[in-house]
């Protein structure tokens, strides 16, 4: 007769095991994510750093995270001349100059207009989170919202459609990538979750499920009727 203890024993190491996967994965990943973008700017920054100002050059070892520094304080530097009238003056002089290189002003026009939008905007981008039926009737996807402008797009499809939003859907575990799409106010569906609860439901595929404090009824009143399993 085999010996009762010796599964449950190896029940508990596995557990043990799996205990220290969950515990030690994400910082071991956190830390190499961190290490492999400290190391990524240091490689395009220190090259331009002149000989005599890199403390490098006087030391027999590296010293991890300088570059980054020196970009930190380049970035900011920039950002203080550009501020001033005389920054200002030298930064519209620079951009006159692109816009007389047809690739290169269409390039740089789209990239300020997004990092501008982005930046100007950032306490108020995708501060609430919804489901909408996509790719088809009864199939519910999460989506985000963002800020809400008057566009082209939503008056031409008020005269069909009635009111509409803008929603950005992720695609699951990359949510940097998704959809863009327009629907009808009352076809969005708002959830009480927080974007990061959001992103870290979708980034796991579904395995880390926001904490949820209310009852079936409370999702029953929001969705229509008949959209629920045994409802």
């Amino acid at each position: 007769m085999a010996d009762p203890i010796k599964p449950r024993g190896m029940a508990r190491i596995r557990n043990y095991f799996l205990t220290g996967v969950v515990v030690i994965a994400p910082l071991a990943i956190t830390a190499y994510l961190t290490w492999y973008f400290i190391h990524l700017i240091d490689s395009w920054v220190k090259p331009y750093i002149p000989y005599r100002y890199n403390p490098e050059s006087y030391l027999p070892f590296a010293i991890p995270g300088f570059g980054l520094v020196v970009a930190l304080i380049f970035i900011t530097l920039v950002g203080f001349l550009a501020a001033n009238f005389i920054g200002g003056s030298i930064l519209k002089f620079g951009e006159r100059i692109l816009d007389q290189i047809p690739l290169a002003r269409n390039v740089y026009r789209g990239l300020k207009q997004i990092f501008t939008t982005v930046l100007d905007n950032r306490s108020e981008l995708f501060k609430k989170v919804g489901l909408v039926e996509w790719p088809r009737r009864g199939t519910w996807s999460i989506v985000f919202i963002p800020k809400q402008q008057d566009s082209e797009i939503n008056a031409a499809l008020a005269e069909r459609e009635g009111k509409v939003m803008a929603v950005f859907r992720p695609i699951t575990p990359n949510i940097t990538t998704g959809y863009i799409m327009y629907v009808r106010e009352e076809d969005v569906v708002p959830l009480s979750m927080s974007i990061e609860e959001a992103v870290r439901f979708l980034v796991s595929a579904g395995l880390v499920t926001p904490e949820f404090h209310g009852s079936r009824a409370d999702v029953e009143a929001k969705l229509p009727a008949g959209s629920l399993p045994g409802s």
